[in-house]
């Protein structure tokens, strides 16, 4: 059985809890430190990524009875240098299948019944996918604003929606609130930590697939899902010595949500308080980040640059890369916006991985 760290008192709790927070109101990590990276520990049988569960906080073997092959998706050299990941390739067309593949694996395996998320939209559709293939009842709260199709993803999984009036920070409120108050289990991606061993499996495909890692990393930061597992992917090569250096990471977030890119031109270790605007790159519109904190230690460590995907270069990107054979949705957009925009900054670049988090077909624009 795993255990839970607390963040902020250090206090130590077992993983089988319900509590989504430790009892001082401290987000959890895990107790976990993955063995030294070898090959020959990847099950080679396992076309998922469950293959590299030796690496992962995998409860026992639950996760077999839950998977959907998630994971193992294409990788494509879209141009020279230009690698991209296909992650909408995917049951539920999105990243985020990754982390919901292990978190209700972690919940099956604890025997949780029924759960809340909130979200934006791709990690509701994941959970709720995952839930029913797990049997277990599940309630997504969403922000108005969110696209109609995901919404109806969701429900087409027999999961209940709550379309909340306001922001998606308002409507990660409303979800908590009903947590606090109900003691129902809080299957949330930001919040539960199983959730990011799932996302670390996108380092681990890339290496296996190309041998390395590109010298560029562009990720997508709201919450930071995808950037938290993904770096601790990267500390697990480097640490066991698979790769030799820590790439340049490359965060994003729309300039019309951009508490972390503020808070590292200021040299804060907390988000700035913002007003946010409507953006069009609806998954990473986080005003206020869970794990902010800890998302900026991260990029103050390994150097990492913030930039702002430009709103009105997304369609631009979107439609460009749609030429290409790819239709993506607009936060997936962002990250080449965002790309173009840093090489404006800092110079042209090659050898660069970015992430196809969605599919264009989910969104409703």
């Amino acid at each position: 059985m795993f255990s839970y760290v607390c963040t902020t008192c250090g206090k130590k709790t077992p993983a089988d809890t319900l509590a989504p927070v430790c009892g001082c109101g401290g987000l959890f990590e895990l107790d976990f430190k993955s063995p030294k990276w070898d090959d020959t520990k990847i099950d080679q049988k396992c076309w998922s990524i469950f293959r590299y569960r030796d690496f992962m906080a995998v409860d026992g073997d639950a996760w077999q009875s839950v998977s959907l092959g998630e994971g193992m998706t294409p990788l494509v050299e879209l141009e020279p240098g230009l690698y991209v990941k296909v992650d909408y390739a995917m049951p539920t067309l999105s990243f985020k299948d990754r982390g919901a593949a292990t978190l209700v694996a972690h919940m099956k395996a604890i025997g949780v019944k029924s759960c809340v998320q909130d979200s934006s939209g791709n990690a509701g559709n994941a959970v709720a996918a995952y839930c029913a293939r797990a049997g277990i009842q599940c309630e997504i709260y969403v922000p108005e604003g969110t696209s109609p199709k995901k919404i109806t993803m969701i429900e087409a999984h027999g999961a209940k929606v709550h379309v909340i009036p306001g922001s998606r920070d308002h409507c990660a409120d409303v979800c908590r609130a009903r947590v606090r108050e109900e003691g129902i289990y809080y299957a949330n991606h930001v919040v539960n930590p199983f959730f990011y061993e799932g996302m670390k499996a996108y380092i681990y495909e890339v290496y296996e697939e190309l041998g390395r890692i590109p010298e560029h990393v562009v990720l997508p930061v709201g919450n930071g899902t995808l950037f938290i597992g993904a770096v601790k992917a990267l500390e697990h090569l480097l640490e066991s010595g698979a790769i030799d250096h820590f790439p340049k990471i490359v965060a994003l977030q729309s300039e019309y949500c951009d508490p972390l890119l503020k808070a590292r031109e200021l040299g804060l270790d907390a988000p700035v308080s913002i007003d946010v605007k409507p953006t069009i790159a609806e998954g990473i519109a986080i005003g206020k980040p869970l794990r902010g904190s800890e998302l900026l230690e991260m990029m103050k460590k390994h150097d990492i640059t913030v930039v702002a995907a430009p709103e009105d270069k997304i369609l631009a990107a979107r439609a460009k890369i749609a030429r290409a054979g790819l239709y993506i949705e607009h936060t997936t957009a962002a990250n080449f916006a965002a790309w173009d925009h840093y090489c404006e900054l800092y110079g042209s670049s090659t050898d660069v991985l970015i992430t196809l988090c969605g599919a264009g077909i989910k969104s409703d624009h």
